[in-house]
């Protein structure tokens, strides 16, 4: 689990009537995120922030822990009570406490708490009579024996318990992003990218978060991120453009001949690098007018220093373009290197290159 700094003001965690609360709850949001982009906002009074990178930029856990804590009075006038844990569940109750929990200990302090933090009051009525009155308790039941007596919601908080997972349900208020967007006048998040299964984790929010503070405050070619477009070849297709922008759900239904087909580099590269294809007796292969090599490829030098022997190839698929022009001749081939990886070249003027890098 990722150890976190839990930022909880209690003032702060009850709706006021005249939204007081949540515009100071955006205030210190807005302060802690400049001096972490991953701060979120887990509902109102609660803030978490990952530990690791911060404390490193601060110098250490005390000083982060300083430094938002002299964050917050600046705007309240008042300082917040923090705690250090793993997980959201455990940083929160630390939180609550005021301590921090050292490195590893975790384990221990969650164990350690009554069975009330999981807001259960039935739950913890039928512990009590069975003589358990500690999460640590709690969690040495057997599963089997907490299905025959409870729900699938108390067996989702004996998973809790036994630190296979690391927060509630219902811990995180899944309105109060949108609500703080309506505060800031903001019109969305722009359109949600999704994990490669369709799932989304707290892990992604904190990045897109991120992302869209960045750009705020830096301009909007400040976060750019990759995109396909038209052509013929992996490194023309692959483009950058502003995180947030509209997706081109229009298909590019141009013909492309000549376009090389699957499977495609799993990363294109921006700025190829300079290459030199050999063959068996360490002469430079060149590729014909007609579109054929001058001999099989053994080896690939990258520098004097680092060389590669080459166990497959495929191709290569010569490409013309613009002959009403000035024609552009170039080709392309795919290379499988002795030390497993596998590579996209082109030939262009003589001279070879690496655009591709596949999975």
């Amino acid at each position: 689990m990722e150890r976190l700094l839990a930022v909880w003001i209690e003032t702060l965690s009850e709706e006021k009537a005249d939204g007081s609360s949540l515009r100071d709850y955006l205030e210190v949001l807005d302060a802690l995120t400049i001096l972490c982009p991953f701060t979120e906002p887990v509902r109102l009074g609660l803030f978490v922030l990952p530990v690791r990178g911060p404390s490193r930029f601060f110098g250490g856990e005390e000083a982060l822990l300083d430094t938002v804590r002299q964050s917050v009075c600046d705007i309240l006038g008042y300082e917040p009570s923090l705690g250090v844990a793993d997980g959201l569940f455990c940083a929160e109750l630390a939180a609550h406490a005021g301590v921090v929990v050292a490195p590893g200990a975790t384990e221990s302090f969650r164990r350690g708490q009554p069975l009330s933090v999981l807001a259960r009051k039935d739950l913890t009525t039928t512990c009590r009579r069975l003589g358990l009155r500690s999460l640590g308790a709690f969690a040495d039941l057997e599963r089997a024996r907490v299905a025959e007596r409870f729900s699938s919601a108390v067996l989702e908080l004996h998973r809790v318990a036994r630190g296979e997972c690391d927060e509630l349900k219902g811990q995180r208020d899944g309105r109060l992003a949108a609500r703080i967007r309506n505060l800031r006048g903001d019109d969305g998040l722009g359109e949600e990218q999704i994990g490669f299964f369709g799932q989304r984790g707290a892990g992604d929010d904190r990045a897109q978060t991120a992302a869209y503070r960045v750009r705020s405050r830096l301009g909007v070619d400040a976060v750019m991120v990759a995109s396909l477009r038209g052509g013929r070849v992996p490194e023309d297709r692959a483009t950058l453009v502003p995180f947030g922008s509209p997706l081109n759900r229009v298909d590019d239904v141009a013909p492309w001949p000549g376009q090389l087909r699957a499977p495609a580099p799993a990363m294109t590269l921006q700025h190829r690098v300079t290459v030199q294809l050999h063959d068996e007796s360490g002469q430079e292969i060149r590729m014909g007018s007609r579109g054929l090599l001058s001999a099989p490829p053994a080896s690939l030098l990258f520098s004097s220093q680092v060389r590669r022997g080459v166990t497959w190839h495929a191709g290569p698929w010569p490409l013309v373009e613009r002959w009403w022009a000035a024609p552009r001749r170039r080709a392309h081939l795919q290379v499988l290197l002795a030390t497993g990886e596998a590579v996209l070249l082109v030939t262009e003027f003589a001279r070879w290159w690496v655009v591709g890098i596949y999975d």
